[in-house]
């Protein structure tokens, strides 16, 4: 286990962990569940989201067996048949609207066992939610040629006039029944919204009406994939030309090593609607010239031209060195649609020398790191309101909408409040816009403790700026909170001037502070005074409305300062 650990972590991929089915349930679901699950050790390995070649054991292994140099890199060939004799894939233009595009192949005496057509299965699926964004830009179909006869169209049609049996249904349904079928699929329910809108609907079927599938939603029955298979006849169609052509390549190039011929395929011919045609699947090899110091030079190391190609080989991009040792020509085979330019290349050389091997310098440019102001001040501040005898408190950026607005007595809609889109619980629904209900939500929880309670705490808080470029702005506000049997205003009011104190405000109207009379929702009437600094209001201190207080299941009165910190950077 240490061994592969190591070894993935040299191939740039991360063990995350070893673990098996049944550990896997238990967790989730307790040990009842788990038993009977299976024992057998399952390794689960982050891949980079660019790499699509690496998401199936067979790539995997295949990348893994290259980087060790056991196997050199299979050369995959596409064999176009004799004319008329290869398979027809013939778009009409009612496709236009809806998923234009379509490209197929064909994998020629397969022979797949439980393992291979399982990991067969599962790489659609994860190409599906990766590269395939959940089946929007392209989506995978997979059939058994030998149960159907070429050419075949794909077209798109009125909902009613699709009819057959989906895959593992017992009878044939219309399009419209079939989305009604699986609104409720947990696996499929979340396909539906690409196509449901539509006034037709996409799909291919064979020169005797037989359906193959109805993109992005659901294959057929009739040509359902066994054991048995031998000859596989997969399509992919988009809304994106690029990754259907990415999406077919790496299948083909998975899977054709287990075909009579290994790493052949069968091309079909697409027909599009203005009449040309195009053979598919390209699985195109191209080569780019990169210069050996330029990869020296990114990564800070200082390796031959030879070794330089010798490690780029070992990471599947076959190279050699051209040109009296001053370029190296780089190979990159269909399986690599990652390898869009010349740094990627250069990342490739980073992970196949070891970035642990990279010898740390010191960089040549020479900078001084310095604590932000508003930090630095921040920081300070804590000092002296601990020395004051108030404990500091952290809490959630996030709160309800509850906290900011019904249990502070004001209205949602006057607080500016950001809101979270998809909020996961109803504790995190919004930015808070201040930091009172954090606090009374601590002294809520530490009730117990002896009294008097003093609490403060210096943070963030954001509200929407339609000036801002996001939108939104934080302001860095001081909190502090005084809780006991009577409201100790005298002790809120002493720290305010303790504060300023700090800060070198002297309390006069003209370079200093004041305060003066005011009203807030929050506050008892009568109770609460408006802080004046720099010429502007900055905050407000006063005693806690009783209503607030009971609302945050609150016995004892309480009185609070927030400012806002920021003028006094």
């Amino acid at each position: 286990d240490e061994e592969f650990d190591e070894l993935c972590f040299e191939f740039g991929l991360e063990l995350d962990e070893i673990t098996s089915e049944k550990d896997i349930i238990s967790k989730e679901k307790g040990e009842e569940k788990a038993k009977g699950a299976s024992d057998v050790v399952l390794y689960k390995i982050d891949v980079p989201a660019n790499r699509y070649d690496l998401l199936c054991l067979e790539g995997l292994v295949r990348g893994l067996q290259v980087f060790k140099e056991r196997i050199n890199l299979p050369r995959f060939e596409k064999i176009i048949p004799a004319e008329g004799e290869g398979q027809r894939l013939i778009i009409t233009e009612q496709t236009a609207q809806v998923r234009p595009h379509a490209v197929a192949a064909v994998l020629q005496n397969i022979t797949f066992t439980k393992d291979r057509y399982d990991s067969f299965i599962d790489l659609q699926e994860k190409l599906h939610q990766n590269i395939c964004r959940k089946r929007a830009l392209v989506a995978i179909g997979t059939h058994d040629l030998d149960t159907i006869t070429g050419p075949f169209t794909y077209t798109a049609k009125a909902p009613s006039e699709i009819k057959f049996k989906p895959l593992n249904q017992s009878q044939e349904y219309t399009a419209s029944q079939i989305m009604d079928l699986y609104r409720t699929d947990s696996h499929l329910r979340h396909y539906l919204h690409l196509i449901e809108n539509k006034p037709r609907y996409p799909v291919i079927f064979d020169s005797n009406g037989v359906v193959l599938s109805m993109p992005p939603i659901i294959n057929g029955d009739h040509t359902k994939i066994t054991l048995n298979t031998r000859n596989v006849f997969i399509e992919c169609t988009g809304t994106d030309i690029t990754k259907a052509k990415i999406v077919l390549d790496i299948i083909v190039t998975m899977f054709s090593e287990y075909c009579e011929k290994p790493f052949t395929v069968e091309a079909v011919e697409v027909v599009y609607p203005n009449g040309k045609t195009h053979i598919y699947p390209e699985l195109a090899y191209r080569t780019e010239k990169v210069k050996p110091e330029y990869i020296n030079k990114k990564v800070g190391i200082s390796e031959t031209p030879s070794s330089l190609a010798k490690l780029l080989t070992r990471m599947c991009l076959k190279s050699h060195v051209t040109g009296n040792g001053n370029h190296l020509e780089v190979e990159i085979p269909p399986t690599r649609a990652d390898i869009i330019h010349a740094c990627d290349i250069v990342e490739d050389a980073a992970i196949a020398y070891g970035y642990n091997n990279i010898q740390m310098q010191i960089p040549k440019t020479y900078t001084i790191a310095n604590q932000l102001p508003l930090n630095k001040l921040a920081e300070l501040l804590r000092l002296d309101l601990a020395a004051a005898g108030f404990t500091e408190a952290l809490t959630f950026a996030l709160c309800s909408q509850e906290d900011i607005a019904d249990k502070l007595l004001t209205d949602i809609s006057a607080t500016k409040a950001v809101r979270i889109a998809n909020p996961k619980t109803a504790e995190f629904q919004v930015a808070r816009t201040t930091l009172l209900p954090g606090l009374l939500k601590t002294i809520a929880a530490n009730r117990k403790m002896p009294l008097p309670l003093k609490l403060f705490e210096i943070s963030d808080i954001v509200v929407k700026d339609p000036n801002a470029d996001v939108g939104a702005r934080n302001y860095r506000h001081l909190c502090a909170i005084y809780y006991n049997k009577s409201p100790g205003f005298e002790i809120i009011h002493g720290l305010l001037d303790r504060v300023m104190q700090v800060l070198e405000v002297p309390p006069n109207e003209e370079n200093g502070y004041t305060i003066k009379a005011a009203e807030g929702t929050a506050f008892f009437p009568g109770r609460c005074a408006e802080v004046f600094a720099k010429g502007q209001s900055i905050g407000k201190l006063g005693v806690v409305h009783p209503d607030v207080i009971t609302k945050f299941e609150l016995t004892m009165p309480c009185s609070v300062l927030e400012i806002n910190i920021e003028p006094f950077v």
